[in-house]
């Protein structure tokens, strides 16, 4: 994870004038940790919740049953929800959202270790991208956690 690129994003933040949210799963708060080692973060920075278990994407983020049902918890579909549940909940302008297997196991064909899903977005705007890590358990929940944040800058930046 890079302190530099936390700190980059920190200025875009402070710039736009608005603030930011952030629910993760994979990640289990490294986010928020990376976001909040910034000085003046409280500004910007509303909060994160941590979606470990379904139960909470679905009570706290109105992610609907029916979508992990059907995509699965690892999903785009999953990802945008909880990227908007996380905007709404927390009355942000922006919110990030992230979503994977990090290992070593819980991975499918379809599926598998390091796949993972993040998403950007502000009240008009959603892009969702997926992504295939490698390495452990460790590796994969620093390389979302800083490919979070680079997603972020770009997004909000234009």
């Amino acid at each position: 994870m890079s302190a530099r690129e936390a700190k980059i994003l920190a200025k875009i933040m402070a710039a736009s004038g608005e603030t930011l949210a952030l629910a993760e799963s994979c990640t289990g708060g490294l986010i928020g940790a990376m976001l909040t080692e910034v000085p003046g973060s409280s500004k910007w920075f509303q909060g994160s919740i941590v979606a470990y278990g379904n139960g909470v994407k679905t009570n706290i983020l109105d992610v609907k049953a029916s979508v992990i049902r059907k995509s699965g918890a690892v999903s785009e579909q999953t990802a945008a929800l909880m990227a908007k549940g996380a905007l709404k909940k927390l009355k942000a302008g922006y919110a990030a959202a992230v979503t994977g297997i990090a290992g070593p196991s819980g991975g499918t064909k379809d599926k598998p270790v390091g796949t993972v899903y993040i998403a950007v977005c502000d009240r008009k705007r959603l892009r969702v991208q997926r992504f295939n890590f490698k390495g452990s358990r460790t590796a994969i929940r620093k390389k979302t956690a800083s490919k979070a944040v680079w997603l972020l800058k770009k997004f909000i930046a234009g």
